[in-house]
């Protein structure tokens, strides 16, 4: 069973404009969701969205930074479920922004799902992909 998301992207941009993208909560808030996020290691921050019913989450996603490289390389944690501190998913999500001649090509590796997650990440794969499309959008509106 598959237990990971793993993407890469390639952006003309240079490392540190798709870092804002990562690490500003109100850029975040335009592709992601609300956020309270901090580029503070050990920051525990939520992402928010309307409860998923169908996936039995409520729509509050617990997250907390582990590590941190300016410009090249973030990881958290991140976890949820119904609500009432119970969690059916725990997660860790890292980026790596690695400099090319001619841009950015931008790493996701999403790991931990278990095989009752088998719902979240399918739902989670098609995410990223859609929710990085944005980000796209967004630089080349810049």
């Amino acid at each position: 069973m598959k237990t990971e998301i793993n993407h890469k992207w390639f952006y003309s941009q240079t490392p540190e404009e798709i870092w804002m993208y990562l690490t500003e909560t109100e850029l975040i808030a335009q592709w992601i969701m609300p956020n309270d996020f901090k580029l503070l290691l050990g920051h525990h921050f939520t992402f928010r969205t309307n409860p998923i019913p169908s996936l039995n989450l409520d729509g509050i996603f617990h997250c907390k930074i582990l590590e941190i490289v300016l410009f090249k390389k973030l990881v958290y944690s991140w976890k949820g479920g119904p609500g009432n501190d119970e969690t059916i998913f725990e997660t860790i999500v890292e980026w790596t922004l690695e400099k090319k001649d001619n841009g950015t090509e931008l790493h996701l590796l999403h790991t931990g799902f278990k095989e009752e997650n088998v719902s979240i990440l399918t739902g989670m794969t098609e995410g990223w992909l859609k929710k990085m499309e944005k980000v796209e959008n967004l630089l080349n509106e810049k």
